[in-house]
């Protein structure tokens, strides 16, 4: 469906936040990108919604593609819509959270150079917002 508008539009992106608990901590699962902006940065799974799929379409697409998780229940959590919190155009950000109950194996892929679980407690340097939407979702799961 073609739209011609006036006016800019931002796009559209997820965020997903796997959780996962331990016997004595709660981990994160972070992919490092391998693609500009942040190239190199740990990151919280996510990307571009396509024209043809819905919010949670999307983030269960990205989860996988660059995780290889899947039946992972999601619940949208927030909206971030900073206007600089992209440096390549106006994104607004829609975060969910899951939480992985089996013991499925993680594998990065499509534009992820690395999957890997980290300790709430020893986050690497991220990408993007991602420390903020972290930061509100550990939030909303410990209230």
């Amino acid at each position: 469906m073609p739209y011609i508008y006036k006016y800019p539009r931002p796009a559209v992106t997820v965020d997903t936040l796997v959780v996962r608990k331990t016997k004595d901590d709660l981990q994160l699962l972070l992919i490092q990108r391998d693609r500009e902006p942040f190239q190199g940065f740990w990151a919280i799974p996510g990307g571009f919604m396509d024209m043809d799929e819905t919010l949670e379409e999307a983030a269960v697409r990205e989860l996988e593609e660059e995780t290889g998780l899947q039946n992972i229940a999601l619940t949208q959590m927030k909206a971030y819509s900073a206007p600089d919190r992209d440096p390549r155009q106006r994104t607004v950000s829609v975060a969910f959270v899951g939480f992985l109950t089996d013991n499925q194996q993680i594998k990065a892929g499509d534009d992820a150079r690395k999957a890997q679980w980290f300790s709430v407690n020893r986050l690497p340097s991220l990408a993007f917002d991602h420390a903020q939407i972290i930061a509100d979702i550990l939030s909303k799961i410990h209230s």
